[in-house]
């Protein structure tokens, strides 16, 4: 069975949405892309290709909280990139896991130059790289490698809950 609170995690382009989508419409979980909570003023700076800062995400996060906080099964699809955002999530979520989706630059940068429709452009990944902390000797968190499909991910999730 799956935790009350999922967060599929990584970078911009690693397959957050695809396959946080694919598992709650699997498990009959509520699906919710923090992209969406971001204020519009943090949208017009991604758009505008500003990376956010801290101060930027303060009322992020805290929309985040108030999401998983409002249903009794839910996936999100969040960046998490720092620790700290990780256990602000968690002190107000404390059943929150992670999935962490890794994947190299090079990889991640192939992708997200072929997406379309989306504020979070290539230019802006290397800034997304370089303030991710990646997930070390953090409690509930499951690391799974984006070389693999959608399917096989979201196969590998479900199996880890099972």
């Amino acid at each position: 069975m799956l935790p009350q609170v999922l967060i599929f995690m990584g970078v911009s382009g690693c397959g957050k949405t695809a396959v946080g989508r694919e598992v709650a419409r699997r498990s009959g979980a509520r699906f919710v892309d923090a992209d969406n909570l971001h204020p519009p003023e943090n949208i017009a700076k991604m758009t505008a290709g500003i990376p956010l800062t801290d101060e930027d995400r303060e009322p992020w996060l805290a929309s985040v909280i108030r999401e998983a906080r409002s249903s009794h099964s839910i996936v999100l699809a969040c960046s998490a990139l720092r620790r700290t955002y990780r256990e602000r999530i968690r002190e107000g979520v404390p059943a929150a896991w992670f999935v962490y989706l890794q994947g190299s630059q090079e990889l991640i940068f192939a992708r997200i130059s072929t997406r379309q429709g989306h504020y979070m452009k290539a230019g802006l990944l290397e800034s997304q790289f370089a303030i991710l902390e990646e997930p070390r000797e953090e409690a509930q968190v499951l690391k799974l490698s984006i070389v693999h499909s959608i399917t096989s991910l979201a196969d590998q999730t479900i199996a880890a809950f099972s």
